[in-house]
């Protein structure tokens, strides 16, 4: 069965055809579903990849690509246990800087942001958020491509990522560190064995929502491979990897690119509409289907060009606040503090 095209509303959605990922991920999928006697000749039609292209890590793959390699497994007869083989499989070191830098967060909490906002870097099929609930961590995962793809398609993803979610947490925090519960928006019986038995929790169907619940003490708890210098030098690689992955195409992309050339002077949204010939509400909706809004892009921008000047000028405070368009230097100053948790004089001595 092939993978319908079709625009989805969201970051990840508009990169479903984007050959930005390491196949990393189809590599897993083949080499799991080969204990099962699942060739990868079987896996790999219709994704245009050849074996050689798997294992190139220079090969750039989409998500749309490995949706249908997960199509043609399904199609093989596999069952739904082998999504949780898959996801004990793509440990965090096969994740590159994104899963390097998850291993050295300084504490819990820092791993479950950092997972968040750097999520697109990891070939994704859902969205991944999380939050605090009274005495629980919870993670969320929406779905991106339902409309897209089978029902056993749909499945199979959501298991994948309850499991890898779960082994990426127990990569940085040990295998003490199990979930409490996982909830599935997916029929299914109270207490269902196989899910259970996989996931080392008890599992919840019918629910409003796809959930793993930790206890929110782990948020507190240090990571083995805890380096915060290590870990802030990954997290520049990855804003780099990001920005080259959400807003350098599209009409996101355009835009970054107008504002980069004129820093100084940044135009509202309906300024900047107009220089693209279209209304205000055209370029909201069309950012959104994107997954970003105009301020994000704002804020990316200003956070790029400060740091940049921070690093390799001895440029005033007060100038840098003029280039990168903020009306005075304590704006800059609580903007630096909130991108990076430090001031501006903490940065220049590094």
């Amino acid at each position: 069965m092939a993978i319908r095209s079709k625009t989805v509303a969201s970051a990840s959605g508009a990169m479903l055809n984007r050959p930005i990922f390491a196949p990393y991920k189809i590599a897993t999928l083949i080499e799991t579903l080969s204990h099962n006697g699942v060739s990868a000749e079987a896996v790999l039609p219709r994704t245009g990849l050849t074996m050689a292209d798997v294992r190139d890590p220079h090969t750039l793959t989409s998500v749309h690509q490995y949706l249908q390699a997960c199509e043609n497994a399904l199609a093989c007869g596999i069952d739904q246990s082998a999504a949780f083989d898959v996801g004990a499989r793509l440990r965090l070191s096969a994740y590159g800087m994104y899963g390097y830098a998850l291993m050295c967060s300084p504490t819990m909490k820092d791993f479950f942001d950092f997972a968040v906002r750097y999520h697109l870097l990891a070939t994704p099929t859902l969205r991944l958020g999380w939050r605090r609930e009274g005495d629980l961590a919870i993670w969320q995962f929406d779905e991106l491509y339902s409309d897209l793809i089978s029902a056993d398609l749909r499945r199979f993803l959501i298991r994948q990522q309850m499991m890898q979610t779960a082994t990426h947490v127990h990569d940085v925090a040990g295998t003490d560190a199990s979930p409490l519960r996982a909830l599935f928006a997916l029929p299914g019986r109270a207490g269902d064995g196989p899910d259970a038995g996989r996931l080392g929790c008890p599992c919840v169907y019918d629910q409003p929502a796809h959930e793993l619940h930790y206890p929110a003490s782990i948020l507190d708890r240090a990571p083995e491979l805890a380096n915060r210098m290590t870990r802030t030098l990954l997290e520049e690689t990855c804003d780099r990897l990001l920005g080259e992955a959400t807003l350098r195409s599209g009409v996101s992309g355009e835009i970054y690119q107008m504002l980069m050339l004129t820093p100084t002077r940044m135009p509202t949204i309906e300024t900047t509409s107009t220089k693209l010939g279209m209304t205000e509400r055209t370029l909201r909706r069309r950012l959104a289907e994107e997954g970003v809004a105009y301020a994000e892009i704002v804020d990316d921008v200003r956070r790029k060009l400060t740091l940049e000047y921070l690093r390799t000028t001895r440029m005033s405070p007060d100038d840098i606040a003029w280039n990168v368009g903020f009306s005075d230097t304590a704006n800059l100053r609580r903007a630096v503090r909130r991108w990076t948790g430090q001031t501006i004089g903490a940065l220049r001595k590094r």
